[in-house]
């Protein structure tokens, strides 16, 4: 007997020793890959956003691009594995953005970056400085968030710097923990020595502004000055000092043109506190009771390094802090744990290990009772053995274990347990024959005998799953490890099926096989139904045409769900976080302080909410930034009118509604609200999967600035005009209200001041000016040492004006800014945005009610927009993607989510088809045929049947996940049509009738074909509530089911159809009675 690739594995390893240790060896590198894999929550996708950040100093925001944007954009789009160059201007400053491609490493692409624009350095325009050049990726977003306030009891005996100071302290002792990367402060006040000058008293005692500052910092000079040889050593010599405290700071004398000594405390305050910054962090905690409690507060945010295990990294961190809980951190302080991403994901992986486990044990009872104990022991070593190997080859790999390597894994339980399950049956078929042949040689034979059908079926699930591999965009990576490890799963499994299942039925073989026989033809009550179901589909071929005209218009019917909107498509659905935002966007030049008014209002609205535990407060800063504010660039949030709210919700067993309906109810209830104009409040789930700029994104783009505008603003209203589309927003706002002091050059010349000592003046008093540090000695900060204005003092005002800022030529008198410069009040710019080279305006928003996918939105806002009258603007053109060639007229393309929707199923559709054509190939190389392998691949669509009504019954959309079942169901079903057409080839040479050869094939087929499918099914049914891997659970469930039940009849139909061997019997002519005339 030909022995092939299969038979030659075992009956190479069926009697040697090295075999167990084989089998040792695969569960010891799986354990140990097991521990030391990282554990992550998602899927860690690397897509380094660089940013540029090129100062323009008293240009427009239209100037500043051309100056500075332009030039920039330019030099970045050279750059290989740019993607896309985003730059966003305002007043003053330009943001170039550079986004790579994804998966290029953050280090390889700021390299580049910097290396590029150095070279470049010509082509920056004179007077603006070197752009800053940073680089934000995937392991800077923080994994776990301490949130520090004082107890309700104590607050009153915390401030700001306080706060600040412990946080700074801890972060130094949270630093020394292995694998920490990058740490920062969020909130709190840095302690400061600030000299606030006072006008009136400056102009009293004659002294200038420039000349305290220049006294400030010049006495806090020191420098290294030679040394001189003194009593035969050698002497370093050092000129100056450096201030200590603000006692020796307001001693300092100062110049003055009354001649007399004037001391830095006669003419200004010198105080020692926190610096008055624009932003305020709070927290409102809940205690056991339910009372809520308002408090300052202060986040230490903690990113890990590359590569690095998140629980590990978590747990050690905070069993730092709690070991600094006495010390460091006092009594009455409350250590809050906002964001434990290492807790999160070892809660999902045991989440998801334990489902796994659910799932093996569920497959050996069913494999128990089905076939037979022994198989079922052998199955309960094959399936782990597979896992854990896997496991060991996606470390070596790279991945780590995360929601989606699991669900691989989970799901394909079901698919690698078929080549085990096919062997160890077979080795018993062929036990129970009456032979004189050895145990181990019918072994051998019966795994040879089913080899080869077995390794093109094993291929077969493979050829369906590694196209998806290639996925690109952000979804490609995120997807990555479900083709790699079930690809990996299913190779493993044909290695274990033939190496150590052979090995264990000869192990776990009982000595006496009577009464345990398996007859080859033994079709049972499964196959007797089978007949009784099957005969009259196959009766005729009229009969079978019928069925299969019904099971085709079914299939249509299917298919036409999506159409009328029956089932609906989205990328995918809401996770169930612990974790909200509420992002506030005040109309540009709001104060600090009325954008901590709205974001109490939205606060006590969260805190009306049962799941809500705690709420903090960011008014005039960022919340620590998750991956969704990283590609939104949240982490430059820091204008007075900019805040958000990041809402702690209660863990998921602790409360009924998940988290997105929470949100539903939140924006709802903050719609009620009475907000100041201009005021947007957007409520923000962290995304599953890849996040975007917004849901719902359009691009506006034009001839002009003017066109894109008027556009922009009629589509918004558009957009709030739909019913559930909401949190509206724009990417320009409003102009910025600007005071522009302009120096008046003839009163200059007049009073013989510099200009340079008036421009210098104005950026004192309004921003004040940093001329040193009193440095403190060991384990203490130093305190920076400013002069400025007081917050309250800083307006325009006669006071202000009255500031002594320069002498006259004589040095006779001094001269106030307000005789030298010209106050005027003007509107500043809107921001303008550009994309890959076009300026483009963008209205954003997301989706929530009725439908909760961007492509319905779009649908119904191009149908508004088709409608509305437009006047001299003309209709915009509307792309689906792509940026037009042509801006001379208005046109508007769809961004966001369904840029990312619709490139992953463009490219999992051309997966698709590639895996069809790699399945087609591997069946024509088995059979030998090119027609009977479109009959196997027939049933296919069938499945689109089943997953269908799963998604209507469950009311879920259809998505990413959920083609990812039915790409994988091609696979499994393709497996089970082999099974079937290939007993029906071998059965039809016998004579016998068409007929009694489907039926036979059908009523003995259909047990395996049904095991598998119920193995399959049961691993779909344990992942069948998690939100992101529903839509493949239902999939995986429905689609089986279906598909499973009409391949066994659909086949045979197509059979009879083409082949049908009965003959067409002619009707019988019926009697006719002749009269006989007499």
């Amino acid at each position: 007997m030909n022995l092939g690739i299969s038979g030659r594995l075992t009956a190479a390893t069926i009697r040697s020793p090295l075999t167990p240790l084989i089998l040792i060896a695969a569960l010891a590198v799986g354990l140990l890959a097991l521990i030391s894999i990282p554990r992550e929550e998602e899927p860690q996708i690397s897509v380094p956003m660089i940013d540029i950040i090129a100062m323009a100093p008293g240009l427009s925001a239209p100037d500043a691009v051309e100056l500075v944007g332009k030039p920039l954009e330019s030099i970045v789009k050279s750059i290989p594995d740019v993607e896309h160059v985003y730059t966003f201007a305002d007043d003053d400053q330009v943001l170039v953005v550079a986004r790579f491609k994804v998966g290029t490493h953050p280090d390889n692409a700021i390299v580049r970056v910097n290396e590029r624009i150095q070279a470049n350095m010509d082509r920056i325009p004179v007077g603006i400085a070197p752009p800053l050049i940073q680089v934000k990726g995937i392991n800077d977003v923080p994994m776990l968030t301490l949130t520090l306030s004082p107890d309700p009891a104590n607050a009153g005996r915390w401030d700001e710097a306080t706060l600040r100071l412990i946080a700074d302290q801890l972060q130094t002792e949270v630093a020394k923990v292995a694998d920490i990367g990058t740490t920062y402060v969020v909130g709190g006040a840095s302690e400061e020595i600030r000299v606030e000058p006072d006008p009136a008293r400056l102009a009293l005692h004659g002294v200038s502004l420039g000349a305290l500052i220049d006294t400030v910092r010049q006495a806090n000079r020191s420098f290294p000055a030679g040394s001189v040889r003194d009593g035969g050593q050698a002497v370093s010599v050092v000129a100056g000092q450096t201030l200590t405290a603000t006692g020796d700071i307001g001693l300092l004398t100062v110049p003055s043109t009354t001649g007399q000594a004037v001391a830095v405390r006669d003419v200004a305050t010198v105080v020692r506190g926190p610096a008055e910054t624009q932003s305020r962090v709070s927290r409102w905690s809940r205690d056991a009771e339910g009372t809520w409690s308002n408090a300052p507060a202060v986040t230490l945010a903690i990113a890990k390094r590359e590569g690095a295990n998140a629980v590990v990294v978590a747990e050690a961190v905070l069993h730092r802090v709690e070991a600094l809980e006495g010390t460091l951190i006092p009594e009455g302080l409350h250590v809050a744990v906002t964001r434990d991403y290492g807790e999160s994901a070892n809660e999902k992986a045991n989440e998801l290990l334990l489902h796994l486990g659910l799932a093996t044990v569920s497959i050996v009872v069913l494999i128990g009772f089905a076939i037979g104990w022994r198989e079922a022991a052998v199955t309960a070593v094959v399936i782990p053995t597979t896992i854990l190997l896997t496991l060991f080859a996606s470390n070596l790999m790279g991945y780590s274990i995360n929601r989606v390597s699991l669900f691989a894994l989970i799901f394909s339980i079901g698919i690698l347990v078929d080549d085990a399950i096919v062997v160890i049956e077979n080795i018993a078929r062929h036990w129970a024959m009456d032979d004189d042949r050895t145990r181990q040689r019918a072994a051998i034979e019966a795994v040879a005998e089913v080899g080869n059908p077995t390794i093109v079926a094993t291929l077969t699930v493979v050829a369906a799953l590694l196209p998806m591999l290639f996925v690109s965009g952000l979804m490609g990576p995120y997807m990555a490890p479900i083709p790699v490890n079930a690809s990996a799963a299913m190779v493993f499994s044909f290695f274990v099926a033939m190496v150590i299942a052979p090995w264990l039925m000869v192990r776990f073989a009982r000595k006496s096989l009577a009464g345990g026989g398996h007859s080859a033809h033994d079709e049972g009550p499964l196959g007797r139904l089978y007949r009784r179901v099957a005969g009259p589909v196959i009766a005729t071929r009229r009969s079978a045409w019928t069925f299969l005209i019904v099971i085709g218009i079914a299939t249509l019917l299917s298919m036409a769900m999506f159409a009328t909107k029956a089932v609906t498509v989205k990328l995918l659905p809401f996770d169930n976080k612990s974790e909200l935002m509420v992002v506030a966007d005040l109309a540009e030049g709001t104060t600090l302080e009325a954008t901590q008014r709205v974001l109490a209002e939205a606060a006590g609205v969260a805190r009306t909410l049962p799941e809500v535990l705690a709420v903090d407060s960011y008014a005039g800063t960022a919340s620590p930034f998750n991956f969704n504010g990283l590609v939104r660039h949240y982490y430059l949030r820091t204008l007075p009118e900019q805040g958000d709210l990041s809402i702690t919700l209660a863990a998921k067993g602790d409360r009924k509604r998940n988290s997105h309906d929470v949100a539903l109810d939140l924006r709802t209830k903050l719609a009620d609200l009475t907000l100041p104009a201009g005021t947007s409040l957007k409520v923000v789930e962290a995304p599953p999967g890849p996040p975007v700029m917004a849901t719902l994104l359009a691009e506006v783009y034009g001839p002009d600035a003017a066109t894109r505008r008027d556009v922009a603003e009629r589509l918004r209203a558009i957009f709030k005009s739909v019913p559930y589309v909401v949190d509206v927003d724009d990417s320009y706002g409003v102009a910025r209200p600007r005071l522009r002091l302009v120096p008046d050059r003839t009163q200059i010349e007049r009073f013989g001041a510099s200009e340079r000592e008036v421009l210098d003046s104005i950026g004192a008093v309004m921003a004040g000016q940093v001329v040193g540090y009193a440095h403190r000695g060991e384990g203490r900060d130093p305190l920076p040492i400013a002069v400025r204005l007081p917050q309250s003092a800083r307006t325009w005002s006669e006071t202000l004006a009255s500031t002594p800022v320069a002498n006259t030529a004589g040095g006779g008198r001094l001269v106030s800014l307000g005789e030298l410069v010209t106050a005027q009040t003007q509107a500043g710019s809107t921001r303008v945005y550009r994309r890959d080279g076009r300026d483009v305006d963008m209205i954003q928003a997301e989706l929530a009610g009725q439908y909760e996918a961007p492509i319905y939105g779009m649908l119904e806002i191009d149908a508004r927009i088709r409608d509305a009258h437009w006047g001299a603007t003309g209709t915009p053109a509307i792309r689906m993607n792509g940026q037009p060639d042509d801006e001379s007229v208005p046109t508007v393309l769809w961004d966001g989510e369904w840029e990312i929707t619709w490139v992953t199923f463009r490219d999992m559709g051309a997966a698709f088809g590639i895996a069809l054509l790699g399945i087609y190939v591997l069946v024509v190389a088995q059979f030998r045929s090119f027609r009977v392998p479109l009959v196997i691949l027939t049933p296919i669509p069938l499945t689109l049947v089943g997953i269908v009504i799963g998604h209507m019954v469950f009311g879920a959309p259809f998505t990413a996940t959920s083609m990812i079942g039915f790409i994988a169901l091609a696979g499994i079903i393709v497996r089970n049509s082999i099974l079937l057409v290939d007993f029906i080839r071998h059965s039809q040479g016998d004579g016998r009738p068409l007929r009694e050869v489907l039926l036979e094939a059908g009523a003995i087929r259909f047990k395996p074909i049904l095991l598998t499918a119920l193995a399959a099914m049961i691993g779909a049914a344990v992942i069948l509530f998690d939100p992101i891997f529903q839509g493949l659970a239902i999939s995986l469930l429905f689609g089986l089911a279906s598909s499973t039940l009409l391949t066994v009849l659909v086949i045979p139909a197509i059979y009879i159809v083409l082949r049908d061997d009965q003959p067409v019997t002619p009707p019988a002519p019926s009697p006719q009675t002749v009269a006989v005339q007499p």
